[in-house]
């Protein structure tokens, strides 16, 4: 991989933070397009196994004088990484992947969206953090976003409580992924790439049972030859690399103003979703877009 002291174009790309946030962020949105791609071409549980497979190999050519070098410290903290990797990794994998059988990218974009409004409510849960009335605000912004999504701009639906399955299941990774981001704050004192590769350890051997789970149901499908591609995706873009490039540019400029791109992955999912897969911006996504982001720039705001 690169580093920070490579010289030239190469420097000069790895040491802006926000070319690879922007990047980041971009392969994240393409997550939800790949997700409805893999349909028919690879089963969700065989997808989360393969994925951090192959990223367990890349991690270990990467990473692995790291990880020796940090490993009394990270032996200590073991069973707490491993229930974050569960957490954030396989189990947010894995309800994002049977979503996409049910619901389009636009939706799981926008949904995803929501996260850093799930952490505001998670945080003051576990940790007891203030929340101001504007950011309350925030959150309330993004509950409708949800609701509009969910329901496709349908007052029947609403009024029926009949929301798409697969918007729920959205709705659902997102709250876990958001516990994983909260539980952070306890990370031992590591370096990033180190705890990725052992979170990204136990989100492969906690995917096993899943997916035998998913084998004893009848459900379980290697990947065809686009399926081949798509977990080569999904690996080397959104796991791999778009976790590079995040904890570089988390050193750049700090996890504040680096956690601000996260507000492009809706953004980035959704014109994909357009360009690549050919669904239908409605009205209601336009809506949904725009009270999402207003209630998570709402929600983060706080008195210097």
């Amino acid at each position: 991989m690169l580093g920070p002291k490579a010289g030239g174009l190469s420097a000069a790309f790895y040491g802006n933070a926000y070319i690879l946030l922007a990047l980041t962020t971009l392969m994240w949105g393409g997550n939800a397009v790949a997700g409805r791609l893999a349909i028919d071409e690879v089963s969700p549980m065989a997808l989360v196994l393969l994925r951090w497979a192959g990223v367990v190999i890349l991690m270990g050519i990467v990473s692995r004088k790291k990880v020796l070098a940090e490993w009394p410290v990270l032996r200590e903290r073991f069973w707490f990484l491993f229930a974050l990797g569960t957490l954030g990794f396989t189990m947010f994998n894995g309800l994002f992947y049977v979503a996409a059988h049910s619901t389009v990218a636009i939706n799981m974009g926008i949904l995803q969206g929501s996260i850093p409004v799930f952490v505001l409510i998670g945080a003051l849960l576990a940790y007891g953090t203030r929340v101001s009335l504007v950011q309350c605000g925030g959150v309330l912004l993004t509950m409708v976003g949800i609701i509009l999504i969910a329901s496709h701009g349908e007052l029947e639906r609403l009024a029926a409580l009949a929301f798409n399955h697969g918007d729920l299941l959205m709705v659902m990774a997102c709250a876990l992924y958001a516990g994983y981001t909260v539980a952070l704050r306890k990370r031992p004192n590591v370096s990033g790439i180190a705890m990725f590769t052992i979170m990204a350890a136990a989100a492969f051997i906690t995917a096993l049972p899943l997916a035998a789970l998913e084998a004893y149901a009848g459900d379980f499908q290697w990947p065809t030859l686009k399926g081949w591609g798509i977990v080569l995706f999904v690996t080397l873009f959104p796991s791999f690399l778009a976790q590079i490039f995040f904890l570089r540019g988390v050193d750049l400029i700090g996890p504040g103003r680096a956690g601000v791109f996260v507000n492009l992955v809706p953004v980035f999912a959704a014109g994909l979703a357009v360009v690549v897969l050919g669904e239908v911006f409605a009205w209601y996504h336009a809506a949904a877009l725009v009270l999402v982001l207003g209630g998570i720039a709402l929600a983060n705001r706080t008195k210097s």
